[in-house]
C-alpha cells in the first residue's frame, strides 16, 4: 500500500485574483475582497487522475480543509494526523499548521509527501523537511518560481499515478525559491533561495525553477512592442498581463503600467490599472471588443496561471483563445528544449481547449507557431 501524505493550504492562491499578488499575511483581506479558496479543488483535480488507485493509496492527511474537506468532498478514504489543530479552517489556518503537519508526516515515514499551495508553503514545509524523504506539489499560489511543483494539478497527479504503478521515476533535489510579497506588490522582484527538496521528475509534468534576471535583448523586446503598437486597434480594450516583457509595451506606449499586475489599455491610453478579477470582467461587460496581450515565464513556459491569476478562466473564456497575443523572445522559446508553452487557469476544460499550437510573437512583423498545452 502506498502512504501518501497530504497537506493543503487553503489559503494559498487567495491574493491572485483580486490583484493582492500573493496571500501571505492578507489572507483576511483577500476575502474581503471576494476571493474564493480554489486550492482544495485543484486537489481534487489532482486526485481525480488516481481514482482507479484508491485501493492502492492509503491518504494520511490533515484535519478541515487542510486536506480532511477535500477528501470527504471526492469520497476517498483517509486516515487523520493526530495532534492537529481540529478547526484548520479557512480562516485560520497558518503556516505553523502547515509545518506541524510536515514534521509529523516526516515521523510517519509517508511515501510520498504531496501538498497544495505556493511557494511560501514550499518554503515552510522545506524548513522541516528539508530532502528527508520525496515531495511533490499541486500549484494552487501565486508565486510558483520553485522547481517543486507539477506543471498543472493533473500534472502532478500523474506523477503519483506513476510512482504508485511501479514505474520509474526520477528523484531530484530541487530548489526552493521564495520572494518578498511587500516587495513583489511594490513591482519589485526579490527571490531568495531557501534550501532544496527531494521531488519525483518523470518528462514534462514537473515544471522548471523560474527563470530571473532581465532579458539580454531588449531590442527584440523594443521591437515586438513596436510592432504590437502598430498593431493596436481602435475601440478595442487591451488587458495587458504582467512581467518585463509587456513592460516594454506600456513603455513604448509611454503609460504607466504595473509590472506585476494586470492594466488596460484602450485607444492608447491607460483605462485602469492593477486590475482584480472582477474589476477585469467588469470592463468585459461594457467593451465589445477585446484582447490579452501576455508573456512567458522563462525557464517554465507558463502563460496562464502563474502569477497572473487575474486573468482568469471566466476572463479568458470571455476574450476567447482567438484574441490572446503572447509575447516571448526566440531565446526564451529555445530554453525551452521544444518543451510546449503551459496554461494552468484552474479549469480543465478550458485548459483543453486553449491545447494546440498558437502564434508566438517574436519581433516586429516576426512570429512562430509553437505548441501549448
Amino acid at each position: 500500500m502506498f502512504r501518501l501524505g497530504l497537506i493543503v493550504n487553503p489559503l494559498a492562491g487567495l491574493g491572485g485574483s483580486v490583484a493582492l499578488k500573493g496571500s501571505d499575511g492578507v489572507a483576511v483581506l483577500a476575502l474581503e475582497k471576494g476571493a474564493v479558496a480554489k486550492a482544495g479543488l485543484r486537489t481534487q483535480n489532482a486526485f481525480s487522475v488516481l481514482q482507479g488507485l484508491k485501493d492502492q493509496i492509503q491518504v494520511v492527511t490533515c484535519p478541515g480543509d487542510m486536506g480532511q474537506s477535500v477528501m470527504q468532498a471526492i469520497g476517498w478514504p483517509y486516515e487523520l494526523i493526530e495532534g492537529l489543530n481540529q478547526d484548520a479552517s479557512i480562516s485560520v489556518s497558518c503556516a505553523q499548521d502547515t509545518k506541524v503537519a510536515a514534521l509529523k508526516l516526516k515521523q510517519l515515514g509517508v511515501d510520498l509527501l504531496l501538498f497544495a499551495g505556493g511557494d511560501g508553503t514550499a518554503r515552510d514545509i522545506c524548513s522541516v523537511v528539508e530532502d528527508a524523504f520525496p515531495v511533490l506539489g499541486i500549484p494552487a499560489g501565486v508565486k510558483i518560481h520553485s522547481g517543486v511543483y507539477g506543471v498543472t494539478p493533473q500534472a502532478a497527479g500523474e506523477v503519483v499515478r506513476m510512482l504508485v504503478s511501479g514505474e520509474l521515476v526520477d528523484l531530484k533535489a530541487q530548489d526552493v525559491k521564495d520572494i518578498d510579497e511587500d516587495a513583489f506588490r511594490n513591482n519589485q522582484v526579490r527571490a531568495k533561495l531557501f534550501g532544496e527538496m527531494l521531488v519525483p521528475e518523470a518528462g514534462h509534468f514537473v515544471q522548471s525553477v523560474k527563470q530571473g534576471g532581465m532579458e539580454l535583448e531588449d531590442l527584440v523586446l523594443e521591437d515586438m512592442a513596436a510592432y504590437l503598437s502598430a498593431e493596436m486597434e481602435d475601440d478595442v480594450l487591451y488587458l495587458v498581463g504582467s512581467g518585463k516583457t509587456t513592460l516594454f509595451l506600456m513603455d513604448y506606449l509611454q503609460l504607466d503600467n504595473t509590472l506585476l499586475g494586470v492594466d488596460a489599455v484602450l485607444n492608447g491610453q491607460l483605462v485602469a490599472c492593477d486590475l482584480s478579477e472582477q474589476q477585469i470582467l467588469k470592463l468585459l461587460a461594457v467593451h465589445d471588443r477585446s484582447k490579452i496581450i501576455v508573456s512567458v515565464i522563462g525557464g517554465q513556459g507558463h502563460v496562464f496561471g502563474r502569477g497572473n491569476q487575474q486573468l482568469s478562466g471566466d476572463v479568458i473564456k470571455k476574450v476567447g483563445r482567438e484574441n490572446i497575443m503572447i509575447l516571448c523572445t526566440k531565446s526564451k522559446l529555445t530554453d525551452l528544449a521544444g518543451r510546449p508553452l503551459l496554461v494552468d487557469t484552474g479549469d480543465m476544460e478550458l485548459d483543453r481547449d486553449l491545447a494546440g499550437h498558437i502564434e508566438i510573437i517574436t519581433g516586429f512583423q516576426d512570429k512562430v507557431l509553437y505548441p501549448i498545452q
